[in-house]
């Protein structure tokens, strides 16, 4: 499966057809949706997903209405990794499709909300014709790949019942005061308020603006050192200082 899927993904990239980012993170890949294997993938959501993913997590998992899926690629001249993020995915399966690489693995911290939200939870390692399946709302990050290159196969599924329940509503307006203080490998520079308490900013991200509309965690989720690191007073109840209020 992984090499004739691959052959069929880059017979078309090849071709010249357009294609678009796959999403708005990776820079390289594509949308395999929109080149005529959507209902591949249909099947394979019904057929073997689904049901996984029931077994998994029955509330996320109960049904399967939609998906997008596309192909990402990892090389050292290219995206060597991706910074921390969630997905907009109720579940996903993530399929290593090859080649041959060393490094690229994922690393997974806290659930988005949770207190744990920014700790570390483990590093996998991606290989050939193997899956991880994970909440899209868990934290993740792509680790930099060391050498070759390096092609997923990613399906974000989508319960749509799920998504109008008044459980995920309210899932989704709550945010859990942080435990402490974040570990260094759960920082994401495009998300993370405090990326810059803990290290340097990578090349470019000041110049893109993303310093600047960074929102992780919100003001009532800061942990209890977060305003020490911010260099900056406690928001007060009337709303002078900083980004934190007091207790």
């Amino acid at each position: 499966f992984a090499d004739a899927f691959l052959e069929e993904v880059d017979a078309y990239a090849e071709s010249g057809l357009p294609v678009r980012r796959p999403n708005s993170m990776n820079n390289y890949g594509l949308i395999v949706n929109e080149i005529g294997m959507k209902q591949a993938l249909t099947e394979l959501q019904r057929e073997i997903l689904w049901p996984v993913a029931r077994l998994l997590w029955p509330t996320h998992g109960s049904a399967f209405h939609d998906h997008h899926s596309f192909m990402v690629r990892y090389r050292s001249d290219e995206d060597a990794g991706l910074d921390m993020h969630t997905d907009d995915s109720d579940v996903t399966f993530n399929v290593c499709l090859g080649k041959e690489f060393t490094g690229a693995g994922l690393t997974f911290c806290g659930m988005g909300g949770h207190q744990d939200h920014r700790q570390f939870a483990f590093q996998y390692k991606h290989v050939k014709g193997r899956a991880v399946v994970h909440l899209g709302t868990k934290r993740h990050g792509a680790d930099d790949i060391i050498s070759g290159d390096r092609r997923n196969l990613i399906i974000w599924n989508h319960n749509n019942a799920w998504r109008l329940s008044d459980a995920y509503r309210r899932r989704m307006s709550r945010y859990s005061k942080e435990s402490g203080e974040p570990d260094e490998r759960c920082l994401s520079y495009t998300h993370d308020r405090d990326y810059a308490a803990y290290k340097p900013y990578p090349p470019g991200v000041r110049e893109k603006g993303l310093a600047q509309r960074a929102w992780c965690p919100p003001p009532r989720a800061c942990y209890d050192t977060m305003s020490e690191k911010l260099d900056e007073p406690p928001r007060d109840p009337y709303g002078r200082g900083g980004m934190c209020p007091v207790e």
